[in-house]
């Protein structure tokens, strides 16, 4: 597992975690970044990236919410709603990560961490997204 794949692991249980426990998940990753809990550091890309979700918060939830057909935010499983919104991040925010690369390590995610049916719901979100991405940015 490359180093930019562990640091999407991390900032998806970061989110996650600060959802659960109702945190602030900005102030959360730069708790752990003062004093990890685990042997290894937080990754900077892990706490770019969960500061990016935070700081578009508002966008990324609009954006999940008007194409998500059918589903709202409170419907998906939480894991899912943290894998979309870094993706969506990703996809919309940040100029280091191709779409596709976007699109692909949240499916990949979503196989790993959530149900049978999330990596297919979370390429079809991610993909429309993509599409439209002209008309949001």
């Amino acid at each position: 597992m490359g180093a930019r794949t562990k640091a999407r692991r991390r900032a998806v249980d970061l989110l996650f975690e600060a959802e659960s426990r109702g945190l602030n998940a900005g102030d959360l990753a730069r708790e752990r970044a003062a004093t990890p809990v685990t042997p290894a550091p937080l990754n900077e890309y892990t706490i770019t990236a969960v500061q990016g979700v935070v700081a578009h918060w508002g966008d990324i939830n609009d954006a999940l919410t008007t194409y998500s057909q059918g589903w709202s935010l409170e419907r998906m499983p939480d894991v899912d709603r943290a894998i979309l919104r870094l993706g969506t991040w990703e996809i919309l925010f940040s100029e280091e990560v191709p779409d596709e690369v976007a699109v692909s390590e949240a499916v990949v995610l979503a196989t790993e961490l959530s149900t049978d049916e999330s990596p297919k719901f979370v390429n079809g979100l991610l993909a429309r997204i993509v599409e439209v991405k002209p008309t949001l940015v």
